[in-house]
């Protein structure tokens, strides 16, 4: 065996090694709190650091006391689930809206300071949130947007639309312009190139993007706290397993269930977009 094969196999089994590690890591918190989620909360205290469950123990009335309305004795999550989709739905639109064109601005058109622009958008995204919180808390109640979901999607466009610019605008770099001049001699105007032409064209970048954007305002706490915390009717589900963490009458159980409903959807969202969030990632990452 010569010195190079020794080499590629002692690299194989350590990319496993490192491989196996890192999904341990990763995974093993998750499968620890699911399998949290479905014990009775007696068999919990009695030996807190089993990691599987028997078919005798195993429950969903921690999933059933979650989900279930206020009304019928439950914590109701599906409501919060609700608020939180429409709130996160709402801030990617918003986002994407104002940053298409942004990005496509600063990648194809020259104004001066054209090239610090994407990385003035990158600074702004670098300033602590608690910044904004007060001043936006303000302008907020007193135009009546205060406890409004729609007031809290047009505030996370102040955390979202920066970095979606800085994003988009190094994917937009990667479309060859013979691209867009070819469109202009068919006829095409700059909106119908923009919609027709590279739209399609950076979909994988769009998705990553959005995904983004959604992760972001499905698990952002600070804001949804100083804007909807007076109204429960309207709480995100990061607000509601907050108050799950706070009570004292609630068992870890129901807490860790919550945890479950909290995260699983992004969780969903990543698996059925893992290629395009992949490629839109990559992509243009030599740009810039």
């Amino acid at each position: 065996m010569t010195r190079a094969q020794l080499e590629d196999r002692i690299l194989g089994v350590l990319r496993w090694v490192v491989i196996a590690f890192l999904a341990v890591i990763t995974l093993f918190p998750f499968y620890y709190m699911l399998m949290l989620s479905v014990r009775p909360i007696d068999s919990l205290l009695l030996d807190p650091g089993r990691i599987w469950v028997s078919t005798t123990e195993f429950t969903i009335e921690t999933y059933r006391a979650v989900l279930t309305s206020t009304e019928e004795g439950g914590q109701g999550f599906l409501r919060l689930l609700r608020n939180s989709a429409l709130v996160s739905l709402g801030t990617v639109v918003l986002t994407l809206l104002a940053a298409i064109p942004g990005s496509y601005a600063v990648s194809r058109l020259r104004f001066f300071g054209g090239r610090k622009v994407s990385t003035l958008f990158l600074a702004l995204y670098l300033f602590p949130a608690t910044l904004l919180a007060v001043p936006l808390f303000v302008i907020f109640a007193k135009i009546g947007l205060q406890g409004s979901l729609v007031g809290l999607a047009i505030v996370y466009i102040a955390q979202t639309v920066p970095v979606s610019i800085y994003m988009l605008r190094n994917y937009f770099a990667t479309i060859p312009k013979s691209i867009e001049e070819a469109a202009a001699l068919d006829g095409c105007s700059r909106l119908a190139i923009i919609t027709r032409v590279i739209l399609p064209l950076a979909t994988p970048s769009l998705m990553a993007t959005g995904l983004y954007i959604f992760m972001i305002s499905w698990n952002e706490f600070l804001f949804a706290l100083l804007f909807l915390a007076a109204d429960p009717e309207v709480w995100t589900v990061s607000l509601g397993l907050q108050q799950l963490a706070g009570g004292i009458e609630v068992p870890k159980t129901v807490l860790m269930a919550g945890s479950v409903v909290l995260t699983l959807p992004v969780v969903l969202l990543f698996y059925l977009a893992e290629r395009m969030l992949t490629e839109g990632l990559t992509t243009g990452a030599d740009k810039s």
